[in-house]
């Protein structure tokens, strides 16, 4: 065996062109093939990394991802709101280690806006277990507290003791922002790669407090067009309009000309009637100020929540816990699994890779195929080489263990260089893939499907062999040693 080894490899080295580009399309291929299994595994471990330590999270009866991606992404609309009581009544459950209220507000120059407590950023993790740390300052603690994530701080070119000001809905419309209680940043959160880099966090009392100031002050004013005698309200302004409307002669009517409505008929010459009554007039409801109109039709009440975080003392109890709060009588509840939850978003926007990885095997494929090609076209440029091998000895046989050698070389070959290229890919290109995208790409061993990969294109390669061996085994002695014309 070590004799055809030493003929496989003095042969593939007596080709070194050849040789060079097979190795190197195979090498290619399996660089293609096994970087994209590598970047879609980064891919569905950052995605599943976006929240760490929670085990449940709560809101209103709705679609498990609809509170997943309201929650945790920031995207969308929750299906309804939580009391704040029913979050403090399952804090006193048995299984509850903590919870941590969140509640989705308004935004600030559009980033999100969210209502949470200190212990937020002590309870949340990402990745492997990482924790929220602050590049400077500290958690909110007071209702003008205001902590802003990594990407806030970057695009706004915000720093500790910046002024925030929160605007309704997503978008800055200056009608509508709430000035008359501004934010001051206490807090930078470091670079998390998660929808927490483009978050802006205040506390729950923050969010109370600038909706308390909006509130209108009653009794000011009159209202416009409307006297002031007319705008009491009983049977005092009724008495008002109706001696008023009692004092006021009937209007003149010229001859020819249609009375207004509600003008009794006096004939020409006639007296008009002692006393015309006349109903009293409504008094006209003054129209409600514009901020009436905007904070009706943005209703924050005081004692409700988007949803609330959970953390069980046993993480078996998850499932329990689960089912008891979906089937809760005080209030329609939905309780989300955050693992569980982000899977099924996976497989629902991961289809993806499966496309990746069909255009990565037909990248194997040609690369196999070209394989066959130089063995195959070598052959015919071998000819005299076979025959001479089987002149002193040689039999098909080993002809043929020669041949499917020097092929399973190659695949080999083509692989090792492959892999190669793909930990010097990550190592050169781990840093500037996580800054710009965010896509944590970690050097980790291969893993089974890699090595399924590896095993098809080797035995790819070692099958491609036999085609041209089964050539040379039907190539006669003769016809190998005489000269071509």
């Amino acid at each position: 065996m070590s004799l055809i080894l030493r003929l496989a490899l003095a042969s593939l080295r007596s080709r070194k062109l050849t040789t060079g580009l097979t190795v190197a399309s195979i090498a290619l291929s399996v660089t293609l093939l096994v970087g994209i299994e590598t970047v879609r595994a980064g891919v569905r471990e950052s995605f599943a990394g976006t929240i760490r330590g929670v085990d449940l999270i709560v809101g209103a009866r709705g679609g498990t991802l609809q509170i997943l991606l309201s929650s945790v992404f920031g995207i969308g609309s929750p299906a309804g709101s939580v009391k704040l009581s029913t979050m403090q009544r399952w804090a006193e459950h048995p299984a509850v280690k903590w919870v941590v209220p969140y509640s989705l507000g308004d935004s600030h120059r559009g980033f999100r806006v969210i209502g949470t407590t200190p212990e937020f950023f002590e309870r949340y993790r990402y990745r492997q277990n990482a924790s929220l740390t602050f590049t400077a300052g500290g958690p909110a603690v007071g209702d003008t507290d205001v902590v802003i994530g990594y990407d806030v701080a970057q695009r706004l070119g915000y720093a500790v003791g910046t002024p925030v000001v929160v605007v309704h809905g997503l978008q800055d419309i200056g009608t509508s922002s709430h000035d008359a209680h501004p934010f001051k940043v206490v807090g930078i959160l470091a670079r998390t790669f998660t929808p927490i880099d483009r978050s802006v966090y205040v506390t729950l009392e923050g969010i109370e407090a600038m909706h308390e100031e909006e509130q209108p002050t009653a009794g000011a004013g009159t209202a416009e067009g409307i006297e002031p005698e007319a705008k009491g309200a009983g049977a005092k302004g009724g008495e008002t309009v109706a001696a008023t409307s009692a004092k006021t002669p009937p209007p003149t009517v010229m001859p020819g000309a249609e009375p207004p409505p509600g003008t009794p008929t006096v004939m020409p010459g006639a007296e008009p009637p002692p006393e015309v009554k006349q109903a009293p007039r409504p008094v006209p409801k003054p129209k409600p100020a514009a901020t009436d109109t905007a904070e009706a039709e943005h209703d924050h009440g005081d004692d409700q929540i988007t949803a609330f975080f959970v953390g069980t003392k046993n993480r078996f109890e998850a499932l329990m816990l689960q089912r008891e709060m979906n089937t809760d009588l005080v209030e329609p509840l939905t309780a989300v699994i955050p693992g569980v939850a982000l899977g099924e978003l996976w497989q629902n926007i991961g289809n993806a890779e499966v496309g990746l990885r069909i255009i990565a095997m037909f990248a194997v494929a040609i690369s196999i195929t070209g394989m066959l090609v130089s063995l195959y076209s070598s052959l015919e440029a071998r000819r005299r080489e076979m025959a001479i091998l089987r002149a002193i000895g040689a039999g098909p046989r080993t002809i043929l263990s020669l041949l499917v050698l020097e092929s399973t070389l190659l695949a080999f070959l083509g692989c090792v260089i492959g892999v190669a290229l793909v930990y010097a890919g990550l190592a050169l290109a781990q840093g500037p893939v996580e800054q710009r995208f965010g896509l944590h790409l970690a050097l980790r061993a291969l893993g089974s499907t890699e090595y399924l990969y590896l095993g098809i294109v080797m035995g790819a390669g070692m099958l491609i062999g036999f085609v041209p061996a089964w050539k040379a085994y039907r190539t006669s002695l003769v016809d190998g040693l005489s000269p071509r014309q």
